[in-house]
């Protein structure tokens, strides 16, 4: 007794091989994507070895922590400074798309609308005046067809 074979299943087709410049372009990529990642791991590393150091520094006596304090403070400011002009711009910006999506996209969504209304009117006056009769002329000359045949006078 033999057991037929499970019937095979149909492989999936092949994506198209990709030309030369499209192979170049595909390794550029992944050589930036690489560098890009290389480059962040270096970074957290220094980054690391900075903060290390920084806090061997201000461990030793007699170093001045009081103004290291006095800068760190100073540079927050500072960036709590750039951090609010930041807001400010996104806060404007989110007003100039709220702007565009009022006075742009709105009445380009109503003209749509618009016209879709007037396309659905169209094809429901194409429908009763064009489509229906031709069919009901379809249907009698289909009759007058089966008629003249049931009568003798046309063949099949």
């Amino acid at each position: 007794m033999t057991i037929p074979a499970p019937a095979s299943q149909p492989e999936p087709a092949a994506p198209p091989p990709l030309t030369p410049e499209e192979l170049e372009a595909r390794r550029a990529q992944q050589r930036q994507m690489r560098g890009i990642i290389i480059g962040a791991v270096v970074g957290v590393i220094v980054l690391l070895l900075l903060l290390v150091g920084a806090l061997f520094v201000l461990l030793q006596p007699g170093v001045p922590t009081d103004r290291i304090r006095d800068s760190l403070i100073i540079v927050v400011a500072f960036e709590t400074f750039v951090v609010g002009v930041a807001l400010i711009v996104l806060l404007v910006q989110l007003a100039t798309l709220i702007n565009l999506l009022q006075n742009e996209v709105r009445p380009i969504l109503e003209a749509t609308s618009d016209t879709l209304r007037t396309l659905r009117g169209t094809t429901e006056f194409l429908s009763e005046s064009v489509v229906e009769p031709v069919i009901k002329l379809n249907g009698y000359m289909a009759s007058v067809q089966r008629m003249l045949e049931l009568m003798g006078i046309k063949r099949r």
